[in-house]
């Protein structure tokens, strides 16, 4: 299953409700195990973002959806990556010309 990295960053009204956060995060866990993913990790960070997180999720298209739902909530701003593991990028290397 292909794996993506947020970059989370909280907007005002997430700040502002913070208290309410992790609750924020067990919503996204379940509704990514209802849409066949798994939210393997979620750091709270200090620095340019707040907060990473680490999904696997069946496809593109499911990331996408997962990462718009959050947004329409108004709560962070995210950057995500699709990541590969360490075997995906040895195939790929091993197929460069």
């Amino acid at each position: 299953m292909p794996t993506y990295i947020s970059m989370i960053k909280y907007t005002q009204k997430g700040l502002e409700d913070i208290k309410h956060s992790p609750d924020r995060v067990e919503a996204v866990r379940k509704a990514t195990r209802q849409a066949g993913g798994d939210l393997k990790a979620f750091y709270l960070t200090m620095g340019q973002y707040d907060a990473v997180s680490i999904v696997e999720a069946p496809n593109d298209e499911t990331m996408a959806r997962g990462v718009l739902t959050a947004a329409m909530r108004g709560t962070v701003h995210t950057e995500t990556f699709r990541a590969f593991t360490e075997d995906e990028y040895k195939k790929i290397v091993s197929s460069l010309p």
